[in-house]
């Protein structure tokens, strides 16, 4: 499958949309963290801590798998491919991984801390709040260097077609009539 040229540009522009928004309410998840771990006030650690509640309900998962989405029907529908390159591939798993984090870690790790504030008590587990962003916020910058640098070459799938597509144009080229230096006239 191949995407036509504007399919591939306008998937590209919802993949890095989506994908900068998903690093950028990671960061604004990680500043609320510090600020509900580090203020000495009850009311800011539960203002903090809501806030979470409602990115991490409304806009984390979506983002998430927009760009999980997206990023399949790229690698899919263009050159790339999936299993190809090396960063193509890992950049996937980590998507994956970091969804299936956000729905089944982060999430519920920020409705327990605002179940716990909302009663009057401190966070249970302060370095937890602030731990899922962090993880996060490393993984997404460490996929965005992956894109641009794209490191480490083609996977062994990726190799064995290279090679048979060399195969095949050498085959292609072979069976040619070859040109014989005596009928070849020179013109100048």
């Amino acid at each position: 499958m191949k995407l036509s040229r504007p399919a591939r540009r306008a998937t590209l522009v919802v993949h890095v949309t989506a994908a900068a928004g998903w690093l950028g309410l990671t960061l604004g998840l990680l500043a609320l963290a510090f600020a509900a771990i580090t203020t000495g006030s009850a009311a800011t650690t539960e203002a903090a801590a809501r806030s979470m509640k409602l990115f991490a309900d409304w806009l984390v998962l979506p983002l998430a798998l927009l760009t999980l989405l997206s990023g399949l029907l790229l690698s899919l529908g263009t050159p790339w491919g999936l299993s190809k390159h090396r960063w193509v591939y890992t950049k996937f798993w980590l998507t994956l991984a970091t969804t299936a984090a956000s729905a089944f870690a982060l999430r519920p790790g920020i409705n327990d801390t605002v179940a716990t504030v909302s009663a009057g008590s401190p966070p249970a587990n302060p370095t937890g709040l602030i731990a899922g962003p962090i993880v996060s916020l490393s993984a997404y910058l460490f996929m965005t260097i992956l894109s641009v640098l794209k490191p480490w070459g083609l996977t062994r799938r990726g190799q064995r077609q290279r090679d048979r597509k060399r195969r095949d144009q050498i085959q292609r080229a072979s069976t040619h009539k070859p040109v014989d230096a005596k009928d070849v006239r020179q013109t100048a």
